[in-house]
């Protein structure tokens, strides 16, 4: 493929597709060409732009300690912190999706990074719970805005094949940094400066982004223009707000409470109401012959896997290292800096093994070796050397989830034309956002129950939370090849009927 046909002048312009994320490797372009230099300076914006989102999701996890002390925020309510971004962020992830392909999705993500950053200045400049929570809140509708839109613009940018690998290797390397070097950065700044820092650090990144869009972006949205499904929009948003909120608080209260109870009967409820609304509306919000497609469907059950797996390991990494082994933020911080470059690494081959073996192929053994390594995970311990087995372990762990990521981006937009490009990308970053929440209250309850069962057995809080770290490790493996096989099953090659 030669560079000059790298960039599509326009959104409509639909390229053929590659229906079979394992074809034949011998029938694959040369992954080695170039991109030009427009196209580079249009990824490296479009990455910036969701590096911030990701590192925005992350950077607070070490200093909500800290800004709960300066807040006056309860201990227990310091999971709002998190939670008022997660709300908004994965609930309208696919309505902002589909707006972005009416109206136009250079538009979309304009508006949603200018959000983002007022929004940031808000955090930044807070002097009550209120005020700190509503702008994360807002921080987090930006988010859902800038997320699809800036997917979609990429993958309409770069068409498919090693070309469109590339970039979402690169991005996904960067949204994966962006989560792991938060925590590194949430602990140098906060411990360095303040909680503040934390914050400013997105007003910076968001200017410099909105400097450059205008400059170097085009429009792109669909030439048919359809009305937005308003009825679905409800549901699907409605049911993603329950569900996030339902998981989000069993994290700190159990999953045996009202509130949640209540909250996850409602997100089966409303989704539920939104798969028979779509099979019924002349003009889906998400077309249910996309989601029937065995790409799109566990192409996203393997990305909801590799996410929700790996948050959860980073958190109950987080209770192990300072907990267990007593080490400060800034050494946390930077034992997760590890586990980042290895992302950054992965995310640099991962595109060249998708062009080689597959994307299916790839997603199926990333998954597969995320999970061996994070059984690898059981045998740490209290100490040094069990600080130099989470570092090493999980840094391989890490590679190979990044590899998933890579891959199943790729598998969930493969052989789709452009004006469905919106919509499929909204469905990756909804299954993103969805799993960086699911799998921490998950596997946190079960790593919580078992350290008060050795808590009331006598044994010491270090002890307890070790144990407890260990089983919901297990859990989070066994998952993992769980998933791992069952996506391998629903992307196997389907022989064709014969005459």
């Amino acid at each position: 493929m030669t560079t000059d046909t790298a960039v599509a002048t326009k959104a409509t312009t639909t390229t053929p597709p590659r229906t079979d994320p394992g074809a034949d490797p011998a029938a694959r372009p040369d992954p080695s060409a170039r991109l030009p230099l427009r196209a580079r300076l249009v990824l490296f914006l479009l990455c910036a732009a969701q590096f911030a989102v990701a590192l925005d999701f992350s950077i607070l996890n070490i200093a909500l300690p800290t800004l709960g002390h300066d807040l006056h925020i309860a201990q227990s309510d310091l999971q709002w912190g998190m939670t008022a971004f997660a709300l908004p962020s994965g609930g309208f992830l696919l309505l902002f999706g589909r707006i972005a392909d009416q109206v136009g999705r250079r538009r979309v993500f304009l508006a949603g990074l200018s959000l983002f950053t007022a929004a940031s200045v808000l955090a930044t400049l807070a002097w009550s719970p209120a005020v700190f929570l509503a702008a994360r809140a807002l921080q987090g509708l930006g988010a859902a805005a800038i997320v699809p839109s800036g997917m979609a613009l990429l993958t309409t940018t770069f068409r498919e094949g090693p070309q469109r690998d590339r970039a979402l290797g690169v991005m996904g390397s960067l949204m994966a940094l962006g989560f792991t070097f938060g925590m590194v950065l949430g602990g140098v700044l906060t411990q360095t400066l303040t909680w503040r820092s934390t914050m400013g650090l997105n007003v910076l990144m968001g200017v410099l982004v909105l400097i450059g869009a205008p400059l170097l972006l085009t429009e792109s949205r669909n030439e048919r223009r359809t009305g937005i499904d308003v009825p679905g929009a409800v549901t699907v948003t409605g049911g993603l707000l329950a569900l996030i909120y339902g998981l989000s608080t069993a994290a700190q209260s159990g999953f045996g409470t009202g509130p949640v109870i209540g909250s996850l009967v409602a997100a089966v409820a409303l989704l539920t109401s939104f798969l028979v609304i779509e099979s019924r509306t002349a003009e889906p919000l998400v077309s249910l012959r996309i989601l029937r497609r065995p790409t799109v469907a566990f192409g996203n059950l393997g990305g909801l896997a590799t996410f929700s797996m790996m948050s959860a390991v980073i958190f109950l990494g987080t209770l192990y290292l300072q907990q267990v082994n007593g080490l400060s933020p800034v050494l946390t911080g930077l034992v997760f800096g590890v586990l980042g470059v290895s992302c950054a690494v992965s995310g640099n081959i991962a595109p060249r093994v998708v062009a080689r073996i597959g994307s299916a192929r790839t997603l199926t053994g990333g998954l597969l070796i995320q999970g061996l390594l994070t059984a690898v995970l059981l045998t740490i311990s209290h100490g040094t050397v069990g600080t130099w087995v989470f570092m090493l372990a999980g840094a391989a762990a890490a590679f190979f989830h990044l590899s998933a990521i890579v891959s199943y981006s790729v598998t969930a937009t493969s052989g789709l034309p452009d004006e469905e490009q919106g919509v499929a990308t909204g469905l990756v970053t909804t299954t993103q956002q969805v799993g960086l929440t699911v799998g921490i209250p998950l596997l946190s309850a079960v790593a919580s129950a078992r350290s008060d069962a050795l808590r009331g057995a006598g044994h010491s809080l270090a002890q307890a939370t070790l144990g407890g770290v260990r089983l919901g490790i297990g859990v989070d493996a066994a998952l993992l090849v769980a998933l791992a096989l069952t996506v391998a099953l629903g992307l196997r090659p389907r022989r064709r009927p014969t005459d």
